[in-house]
């Protein structure tokens, strides 16, 4: 698939780097037929190669138990405890949770919530950073004699937990043509095998370099700089799966692809809409900041198909949040405070059906001569579009917006109260929003919601995009984007001395199809598990599988590497909790949270080998390898001394201008944000109001839509452990959770084993083997966890625009599997809960 440089620009914030995201059209529709890549239903989901690519079918010892009442508490010190002690050890555990999040400490491998600018508590983390850097700071190791008694067809017959517990990878690997095992390779060995395939290649753009959003700042700033010498603009990235809808459609509304508003706003707000976030499991400190806003009188609305408990109440088990250390005793024993005041069970994708129907009902208000909280003075200095949406809004009926949202009139009339309410609103989502066909146009209306009442630009209001991964946002502001703007090109070429190529590269989707296709032959991953978190696990393994060379930059065991090319590399290096000393002494690190803070990053634990390479160190080397005299570059140099590194960040990307002085004085800093000061970068210089249209469906009468989620006992895909007490859920993870009408309708029984069939354009896609979990989830919708149902993602349902995989809409239907199976679930435990405090109106 090639990838056309035509597409028109959406303007950006050049001062916070955000000209990056483009609006992409929908590219499956593009092609003729002809050139279509192959339809997964045309694989053969039964071969080796799409076995291997999966989680075993095995149910394991699932069980529904009591759900959590609330969130955090002392399950979450017990956990914390737990996985640290068994581990690290009670030492080393104790030391390393002392530096998490600390600014003379390493920032959190998990995700990407900030922390606060001043007054940093001394636990600053949650249980599942905790259990990221007890993961990462394990004592198991793995060694060669590993690989020597395991084959890679044993390897893949585990379970993704299996691999990850045991241990850290401690030598570089290589598999070599057809062979069965790893074997032991010397790095200078690995990086000319890299150095020679690459260098062999008919075109640069036969190589793909992928970037997880563990990869700190300096490291993705030397990838994408390798990349481009070597003539490529192929630098796919996770944001591309989670955020990139979110950052076409701020990009095009607001001039910036970032959220707006800072921590401090959030616990400043009076109003918080949450859409499409499970906080509690995906980012717990946020919880935090949420109760906060709440103390100081804030409401909270939850929008999602799940009541999420951690959106419900929470029990803070931080001494230093409470005025008087006395309080935490009666806190931890008691019922958790209460976050939500509004629970919104909105359909799947019946997230611009409710945005309409709280605006159709504001704007009644105002026809009515009600107040609205319709900023029209904001309206009119700061935006475009408003007749035009307010045109789109008039003509969408109720009886539309309450099919399709699957919400009351009463409830979105209940929530536009609120609104009304409010002088100050934020609204934060996530990925149930993002991972939609239409997520572009699910961001644009929650944006729309907060124009037209004013609530950008001022204190405790603005957008908050939830990222996910620590990083995922930095990377892409060192320049890790296939489609690079002009002004980072030259800015890149001059400081460097050589000219960037300029057609635009592949994004993940698209790097896919060019390995199926042939046209990728080097696949090179600093970090991540790729092959668990793209979609249609079969077509990527068969893609993957296609290349001649598969090369992992990795801390831990995972999928991804029992899946490969020709010849495979495993290629071990440092965690962020561990020390980096190098040529010019013990070296530190950089990373972008959330709301664009930029904080240092140090890791202190001694090396889990002496072998591991920190990332900078292996990019530089294989730069140097690779690009010999083509380059000018004093590759080495940056690998003893990251200050270089940093230097040079500060001539290329503007907000970075004295950055090693600014780290030393300020210690961390916010980089721009032009439209926190009512400035929208746009192509009219004013905020957009963007019509979007409702989604329709039209399910039949067995259909279901799927989003897929995470267990409480995981991290995008990795898998530190087989329960989920926020859901009730334990002992296994291939559970399907369905509302008890739908099952009622269809003759479906709690503990029925079933098998879940995905469709799309005439496609079917298989994952077996699911028990069904009745729970409290919107009608005709269905949610199951990833990985294992990545293989029903199509690979050509992607959104409009950002070409992002549509993993939260997913088309299923269910069959009784061939076993015939029931489990037996605990029906006093279904009935608690089923029956969990939610506010509710009818």
């Amino acid at each position: 698939m090639k990838t056309s440089g035509t597409t028109d620009v959406i303007q950006g914030d050049e001062q916070s780097r955000d000209g990056h995201y483009r609006a992409k059209q929908d590219l499956r529709e593009q092609m003729p037929p002809s050139d279509r890549p192959k339809p997964t239903a045309e694989l053969d989901p039964n071969d080796a190669i799409s076995l291997q690519a999966q989680n075993p079918f095995t149910l394991d010892k699932v069980r529904v138990g009591s759900a959590s009442e609330e969130a955090a508490g002392i399950p979450a010190i017990w956990n914390t405890m737990l996985y640290g002690i068994r581990d690290m050890g009670p030492i080393r555990s104790s030391e390393a949770f002392l530096k998490i999040n600390h600014v003379t400490g390493f920032d959190c491998q998990s995700c990407a919530w900030p922390s606060p600018d001043n007054k940093r508590k001394i636990f600053e983390f949650c249980e599942n950073g905790a259990k990221a850097v007890s993961d990462e700071s394990t004592k198991k190791r793995i060694t060669p004699e590993f690989f020597a008694r395991y084959s890679i067809a044993d390897l893949a017959a585990q379970s993704d937990y299996w691999l990850n517990q045991q241990g850290r990878l401690t030598s570089p690997m290589v598999r070599q043509p057809n062979a069965t095992h790893y074997q032991p390779i010397s790095w200078p060995e690995a990086f000319s095998m890299i150095a020679n395939e690459l260098n062999s290649l008919d075109s640069p753009d036969e190589a793909c370099f992928y970037t997880s959003g563990k990869t700190t700042n300096e490291p993705a700033f030397l990838l994408q700089l390798f990349a481009r010498q070597f003539g490529t603009n192929n630098l796919p990235d996770c944001s591309n799966m989670c955020h990139e809808s979110s950052g076409v459609a701020m990009t095009e509304s607001l001039g910036i692809g970032k959220g707006v508003a800072t921590l401090e706003d959030m616990e400043s707000s009076e109003l918080i809409f949450i859409f499409g976030n499970n906080p509690g499991t995906n980012h717990p400190r946020m919880l935090t900041s949420l109760q906060k806003a709440k103390d100081q009188g804030a409401k909270i609305i939850a929008v999602n198909p799940l009541p999420e408990v951690s959106l419900m109440r929470v029990t803070n088990p931080n001494p230093q949040d409470y005025g008087n250390p006395l309080e935490l005793p009666f806190a931890l024993l008691g019922k958790g405070q209460a976050l939500a005041d509004l629970y919104l069970p909105v359909r799947v994708n019946g997230d611009v059906a409710a945005i309409k129907g709280i605006l159709k009902d504001l704007f009644e208000r105002e026809r009515a001569g009600r107040p609205s909280a319709i900023d029209h003075e904001f309206i009119q200095s700061f935006t475009q579009g408003f007749d035009e949406l307010l045109g789109d809004i008039e003509a969408a009926s109720w009886e539309e917006i309450i099919e399709e949202s699957g919400l009351t009139r009463n409830q979105l009339h209940t929530a536009a109260d609120m609104y009304v309410a409010s002088k100050k609103t934020i609204c934060a989502w996530c990925l149930g929003v993002t991972q939609q066909r239409n997520g572009v146009d699910n961001v644009n209306m929650i944006v729309n919601l907060l124009l037209v009442g004013g609530h950008m630009g001022r204190p405790g209001a603005g957008t908050v995009c939830v990222r996910g991964h620590s990083n995922v946002q930095g990377d892409r502001t060192m320049g890790i984007w296939e489609r690079p703007p002009k002004p980072f090109l030259e800015a890149l070429g001059k400081e460097f001395g050589f000219a960037p190529p300029q057609k635009w590269g592949y994004d993940t989707v698209e790097s896919l199809h060019a390995m199926f296709d042939g046209s990728v032959k080097v696949f090179f991953a600093i970090s991540g598990n790729f092959l668990s978190n793209v979609p249609d696990t079969v077509y990527s393994a068969h893609a993957m599988q296609r290349c001649k060379l598969t090369a992992h930059v990795s801390t831990k065991l995972n999928r991804s590497h029992l899946i490969t090319g020709e010849r495979a590399l495993i290629l071990p290096c440092l965690g962020r909790s561990e020390e980096d000393m190098q040529a010019t002494g013990k070296q530190f690190l950089t990373v972008e949270d959330s709301m664009a803070i930029i904080n240092p990053s140090q890791g202190f634990l001694r090396p889990a080998s002496p072998e591991l390479m920190s990332d900078v160190a292996i990019i530089a080397r294989l730069a140097h390898v690779t690009l010999g005299s083509r380059t000018t570059t004093n590759w080495l140099g940056f690998a003893a001394d990251y200050n270089l590194i940093r230097d040079a960040i500060s001539r290329v990307i503007p907000g970075f201008e004295n950055f090693n002085a600014r780290l030393a004085s300020e210690k961390f800093f916010y980089l721009p944000n032009a439209a926190k000061h009512r400035v929208f970068k746009t192509s009219t210089g004013k905020a957009k109001l963007i019509v979007c249209p409702i989604p329709k469906h039209d399910l039949k009468p067995d259909e279901f839509l799927l989003t897929t989620i995470r267990t409480h006992d995981q991290f995008n895909s990795t898998i530190y452990g087989l329960n989920d007490r926020y859901r009730g859920v334990f002992g296994g993870r291939r559970v399907i959770l369905l509302n008890p009408l739908d099952m009622q309708e269809r003759n479906l029984h709690a503990g029925q084993v079933v098998d879940i069939y995905s469709h799309f354009e005439g496609e079917v896609r298989k994952a077996p083997n699911f028990a069904i979990v009745p729970y409290a989830i919107a009608r005709r919708s269905a949610a199951a966890y990833y990985p294992e149902t990545n293989v029903l993602v199509p690979i050509r349902s992607v959104a409009a625009k950002s070409n992002q995989p549509a993993s939260k809409c997913v088309r299923i239907t269910l069959t009784p599997a061939a076993s015939g199976i029931t489990l037996d679930f605990s029906q006093a435990a279904l009935d608690h809960n089923m029956h969990r405090a939610v506010p509710r109106v009818p």
